[in-house]
């Protein structure tokens, strides 16, 4: 069988197999994740924002494959959640461009669209790190680039694509040794092997199973042990630019008339002060993204054709990842929708009513109430951004992996919108805590992302498997002590293991301990481990909230 042109309803058809035949294996993608705490929830967010793609796409089916594509963008983008989700819809956003103008494709276009997408999403990662669906996507795309050179056949270049796509899964521990050490493939990278694969069976005219397979056996995918941890890959002195620079130029006919635009003009004259550039314009406006020593010479330039908007400027060493950090509606009151815009709107996540009850108390306006297994959407922090009805939004994720979800959410929004990539609900706390509802949004940009760096977080959750990583031998049902995003300790009894944590943490400059409680969490866990506090560190004071979060019996804040 062979096709040697593919157009909008037959892609319409590749891209539903795909989110369903992902679907199905969503939890098998969970299973994955490098860390046994029970939301490892990459399989979750791919398939939320897949579906969210495909849905948009079953909405416009239609013979022109452009505007197929441009649906599929559309649909991924606003309910992309998660760095994987935002990663994936970066992807189909670069292929879908690609393809925009034309009816059909045929195979060398096809191919061309797949490398287009991962150049397209390396762009939207500050720091992308091989080893991730970033790395199989940039294999298989290339190896379809090679094939199409020979071979015109759609289905033929699709069969390599899913066979390289698995091979370069299947080589992603050896190149992120924390995948070795713990022995499993990147998740997000099998995720998009399951969305290649639905692809390849709609060609063929094939069924895919309608249950789930099983892991595939570890052993055969790694070899010898190799501890080391996944900070290496994203050292701050790796960092050459180190301020992530976005702004927005609106076009104005006087400057334009003595500095006429052009896009490769501006791509090019911007290159010289950074990298990472990013440079969208239509007839209006040009939108820029780069990582940059020199941030005001890029906004100076910019000036050159118009007005700027939309400005961030983000320090990347400051924000540096370390390993770990149903969406309800955002609750903001009828009262608070009629009033005219107020100067700022502070919208956070919580991973429990009562952390949700804690933040508004200190300035929160809207508070989306979920964040740990189910990750809010782009499309749910957007809605929050307009609730808040304000002229300046600020954004705490609380969760390294809605990061990228806010920032896109940001970068879609007509608002003046800065995201502080709080990783936990202690970090979010602190920044909030530092906000001056009286000072520019640059200075509580500033002083908030400097209040991250003076807490410190631990949490303690149950494990959902047996594994092994740095240097722990850990059971399913331990209960695990993490510091900063590192498990360091594990019991079998959840107090225990909460005591070894805070004897991990605690130090001579600790000062206020501040314990939430999790909803598993009886009363006289707390006392029990308040009278110990009480006992070994009697200079630090002690701050207890009920916290009701799922998953974590405690979470606590250092400072």
């Amino acid at each position: 069988m062979s096709i040697k042109v593919l157009d909008g309803k037959r892609f319409a058809e590749m891209v539903i197999l795909g989110a369903n035949h992902l679907s199905v294996h969503a939890k098998l993608v969970d299973a994955l994740n490098v860390f046994p705490v029970p939301d490892g929830d990459t399989g979750t967010n791919m398939n939320l924002s897949m579906t969210s793609g495909a849905k948009e796409v079953k909405n416009n089916v239609q013979p022109h494959i452009g505007k197929v594509g441009s649906a599929l963008s559309k649909g991924l983008l606003m309910g992309a959640r998660g760095n994987s989700g935002v990663i994936l819809s970066q992807l189909f956003r670069g292929f879908s461009k690609a393809i925009e103008q034309k009816s059909e494709i045929d195979g060398k276009e096809f191919a061309a669209a797949l490398q287009n997408g991962v150049e397209t999403a390396y762009k939207a990662v500050m720091k992308p790190v091989e080893g991730t669906i970033l790395t199989v996507a940039k294999d298989a795309a290339k190896r379809a680039v090679q094939i199409a050179k020979n071979e015109d056949n759609i289905i033929a270049i699709m069969d390599e694509v899913v066979k390289e796509a698995k091979a370069s899964l299947n080589r992603t521990p050896d190149l992120l040794p924390v995948l070795k050490e713990v022995g499993v493939v990147d998740s997000g990278g099998q995720g998009l092997v399951f969305v290649y694969e639905g692809f390849l069976a709609e060609l063929k005219g094939e069924e895919l199973p309608d249950t789930p397979a099983s892991l595939p056996k570890m052993d055969e995918l790694v070899s010898a042990e190799h501890h080391k941890n996944v900070h290496s890959f994203m050292n701050t002195e790796d960092i050459e630019f180190g301020y992530c620079t976005e702004f927005m130029v609106k076009f104005e006919s006087g400057k334009l008339a003595n500095n006429p635009f052009t896009e490769e003009k501006f791509r090019q004259d911007l290159s010289k002060y950074g990298d990472s550039l990013l440079v969208i314009a239509d007839e209006e406006l040009v939108k820029v993204h780069i990582h940059s020593e020199q941030p005001g010479d890029c906004l100076t330039y910019g000036q050159r054709y118009g007005s700027l908007i939309n400005m961030k400027i983000e320090n990347m060493r400051q924000q540096h990842s370390n390993l770990v950090d149903e969406v309800q509606t955002p609750l903001v009151s009828e009262n608070e929708l009629k009033k005219a815009k107020q100067e700022y709107g502070i919208v956070t996540v919580s991973m429990g009513s009562g952390i949700a009850d804690l933040f508004r108390s200190i300035g929160a306006h809207a508070v989306i109430e979920g964040g740990q297994t189910m990750n809010p959407s782009t499309e749910d922090i957007v809605k929050a951004i307009n609730e808040v009805n304000a002229k300046k939004v600020i954004i705490l994720p609380n969760n390294k992996n809605i990061i990228m979800a806010a920032q896109q959410a940001a970068e879609v929004s007509d608002q003046e919108v800065i995201v502080i990539p709080s990783k936990t609900v202690p970090q979010g706390m602190s920044a909030l805590l530092a906000f001056n509802p009286g000072a520019e949004l640059s200075q509580n940009e500033e002083v908030m992302n400097e209040a991250l760096q003076h807490v410190k977080t631990g949490q303690v959750t149950f494990a959902v498997r047996d594994t092994s990583i740095d240097g722990l031998e850990i059971e399913k049902n331990d209960f695990m002590g993490i510091n900063e995003g590192k498990i360091v300790v594990k019991n079998k009894d959840k107090v225990l293991s909460a005591k070894d944590l805070l004897m991990n943490m605690i130090d001579a400059d600790s000062e206020i301990l501040t314990i939430l409680k999790g909803e598993d969490s009886t009363d006289e866990d707390i006392q029990a481990l308040v009278s110990f506090v009480e006992d070994e560190y009697e200079d630090v004071e002690i701050e207890v909230h009920d916290g009701k979060q799922p998953l974590y019996a405690f979470i606590f804040a250092i400072e």
